[in-house]
């Protein structure tokens, strides 16, 4: 090899290794902090009950809450994911007492539009117990829809914890 090869081989080499070792200052991450309404926010497998029983034998079905795009911490989506009766709905919120509820929530899925009378919801921490055993959060609430006025059905259930037992 001749040393002019040899000198551009070793200049270019010496020029990755400092664009390698200087090209990245190290800086903190940055604190993107949460939603406003990131307390009450999450995915939960809920039952739809009447007085207490699983309506229509359904078992756990899994719905979300999340901040709306307004992030105004008055309000959140609730969201069944087409699971229990197609519903998505813009619902108020009371962040410091954990608690949502809201009349004549419309609610459009797919083409189908109804409304939501939502009362009683309520999200607490770390006070319940999965059917395996491991805590979590809970949420509760009554639920009325427009094309079955007057019947009331409560969804009951916990947060999601990610394990493997807890899956429905």
């Amino acid at each position: 090899m001749n040393n002019k090869k040899l000198k551009y081989i070793v200049g270019t080499l010496m020029i990755m290794m400092f664009v390698t070792f200087t090209s990245c200052d190290k800086v903190e991450d940055p604190n993107i902090g949460g939603t406003s309404v990131e307390a009450m926010s999450g995915d939960w497998y809920v039952q739809l009950l009447i007085d207490g029983e699983d309506a229509y034998g359904l078992g756990y079905m899994l719905i979300s809450t999340y901040n709306t795009a307004a992030d105004n911490g008055t309000e959140m989506w609730i969201d069944d994911q087409h699971n229990v009766w197609w519903f998505k709905a813009k619902t108020p919120v009371d962040i410091n007492s954990l608690t949502f509820s809201g009349n004549d929530l419309p609610s459009s899925v797919d083409g189908y539009d109804i409304t939501l009378n939502i009362s009683n919801g309520i999200i607490t921490k770390g006070d319940v117990l999965t059917e395996a055993g491991n805590p979590t959060d809970g949420i509760s609430l009554d639920i009325e829809f427009s094309d079955d006025p007057g019947t009331i059905y409560q969804l009951v259930g916990y947060k999601r914890t990610g394990f493997a037992e807890d899956e429905h």
